[in-house]
């Protein structure tokens, strides 16, 4: 395919007009831009013609006009770019124009992190609105699909796309218990990614560190990645361990992709603490090792050294285990609270930034490190965490700071990896307001532009395009998208590579990213000079296992 893509900007430009069908006028024409195709090809300065949801055509278009024309020269053109893993689930029932993603240029979030959205029970469904916070919203719909289709229907400006979450459809069966399934429990859960995936899922995502994703086995990931494989989607990565037993989980996620025989991604590929950092190389070679081997291996990233999760991470799996209820009940017990303080080991507690609350009442301490809080409380930072997961009746949201910034610059240089924000895509005003994100819900994608190719030269900025386009695109094996070239559909960025760039920081992330000045989605323009149009054209994506038709 990639070949294809390639010759599509070098061939003559007569022969690119043959696909609009000898028209004389488009419905858009973005002129003199310089063309990055997705492939990671040089780019040439070129047009770019949209008609309907569709690019037209390509390449020399003085001989024709658009009903609307932009002027890009000077800036670069790019297909749209996707975000793998965005936790846009919510934020996107509250606000559809996607502002903080629309605003990097971002076109697609791919959802579904070990949990997702669907498919749901009853008891799921209920779990659902009684832990909605500042975002509230019915739940209308119990499959995945039905409820992207609801995104689609509500009106969103970004394309949404998901894996099902493998800790999704265990609840579904199992609860939160930590135990095997039983067989029948074991097939109910395989009917249920087999019916995700003919609604269009990407695939099966875990994330195994969190309940209760690590009472799973790896045969149970190998089943479900099974299924997976059956319907031509991939299986997807939070592994079990990025820290001192990285090897472990890394040779857990390269077993189930063998055994299973699927296409394979590492979420946010990290090695965590200080302790840890010199491992990397040998992360790297073990991935790049399968690859060779034939294993159809990737990662993603986002591009800061500060990961972003609850609070309640450190603490022992087994205070963990059951509902949202059992869990605080058990924090309150004092038998149970010494048992915690004596085997919980946490990171340096001046690492831990909190960042989000639930209760109106705690959010003055919104910014401080948990070392901070710990001392104006005059407890130590294991009671303090679990007061405040008590207080706080959920698991709080921190930032914490266990990444090598030169780690990451050797991360962006590696082919096989694509770009994430791991986060929901927010906008500068409440109910968002409400809440410290990491900066990189605003920053994730500009940051890569302007940092680390503009500014530090890790990468071409052709090679970065492809990264946020082709390469995703490919992975995925979505039709149509991740490429500028005629008949693939018009999600187009047009921004300016010499000043995109990310303008959040942790101190004060509701800031948006500048240098992107105009997106389109599926034809339909959603940024015009920099600014939102109100348009909401996005769509659902389905992955190749769907069965259905357009």
């Amino acid at each position: 395919m990639m070949k294809s893509l390639v010759l599509a900007l070098v061939i003559p430009s007569a022969l690119l007009l043959i696909s609009a069908c000898g028209k004389e006028e488009f419905d858009v024409v973005i002129r003199g831009g310089t063309l990055y195709d997705g492939s990671g090809s040089a780019p040439v300065v070129a047009d770019l013609a949209i008609d309907g949801d569709r690019i037209a055509a390509v390449g020399d278009l003085s001989g024709h006009a658009g009903r609307a024309e932009i002027d890009a020269s000077g800036l670069a053109v790019a297909p749209g770019f996707i975000n793998m893993l965005s936790w846009a689930n919510e934020s996107l029932i509250q606000d559809g124009r996607s502002l903080s993603d629309i605003r990097q240029g971002v076109t697609l979030e791919v959802m579904g992190e070990g949990n997702s959205m669907g498919p749901l029970n009853e008891t799921m469904r209920q779990e659902m609105v009684d832990r909605q916070s500042d975002i509230e919203f019915d739940v209308s719909w119990t499959t995945l699909g039905e409820y992207l289709q609801h995104l689609e229907d509500r009106g969103i400006s970004t394309n949404v796309a998901s894996f099902v979450g493998a800790a999704t459809v265990r609840i579904h069966e199992m609860g939160y218990e930590d135990r095997d399934p039983t067989p029948e429990e074991l097939d109910s859960m395989l009917q249920l990614v087999r019916d995700a995936m003919q609604e269009g899922a990407m695939g099966v995502g875990s994330s195994l560190p969190y309940i209760p994703a690590p009472f799973a086995s790896t045969e149970e990931l190998i089943a479900l990645a099974k299924v997976a494989a059956d319907h031509d989607g991939m299986y997807i990565s939070h592994i079990r361990n990025e820290a001192d037993d990285i090897f472990e989980a890394l040779e857990e996620f390269l077993t189930i992709v063998r055994e299973a025989g699927v296409r394979g991604e590492i979420y946010h590929l990290k090695v965590s603490h200080k302790r840890n950092w010199d491992k990397l190389d040998e992360v790297v070679a073990l991935i790049e090792g399968a690859r060779a081997e034939g294993l159809d291996v990737t990662a993603d990233i986002y591009t800061y050294h500060a990961s972003s999760t609850g609070l309640n991470y450190d603490l022992p799996s087994w205070v963990k285990e059951g509902d949202h209820e059992e869990r605080t009940a058990r924090l309150e017990d004092p038998e149970v609270r010494e048992r915690v303080i004596a085997e919980t080991e946490m990171i340096p507690p001046e690492d831990i930034l909190l960042v989000s609350f639930r209760n109106e009442d705690l959010r003055h301490l919104t910014g401080k490190t948990l070392a901070e809080v710990a001392e104006m409380r005059g407890t130590s930072p294991v009671v303090t965490t679990m007061d405040l997961i008590v207080e706080d009746d959920s698991r709080i949201g921190t930032v914490r700071f266990t990444m090598n910034e030169d780690n990451i610059r050797q991360k962006i240089a590696l082919p096989w990896v694509s770009i994430c924000s791991d986060s929901a895509s927010l906008a500068p005003e409440p109910p968002f307001t409400n809440s410290q994100p990491h900066p990189r819900a605003y920053g994730s994608f500009a940051r890569l532009l302007g940092k680390y190719v503009r500014e530090e030269g890790i990468i071409t900025l052709e090679e970065a395009i492809h990264r946020l386009t082709g390469l995703p695109a490919s992975n995925l094996e979505l039709a149509g998208r991740g490429t500028l070239a005629p008949d693939y559909f018009a999600d187009v960025v047009v921004f300016d590579p010499e000043t995109v760039i990310d303008r959040a920081t942790f101190e004060e992330p509701h800031q948006l990213a500048t240098g992107v000045v105009h997106v389109f989605v599926n034809g339909e323009q959603v940024l015009r000079d920099g600014e939102h149009t109100g348009a909401t054209p996005g769509r659902f994506v389905r992955g190749p296992g769907w069965v259905g038709s357009d």
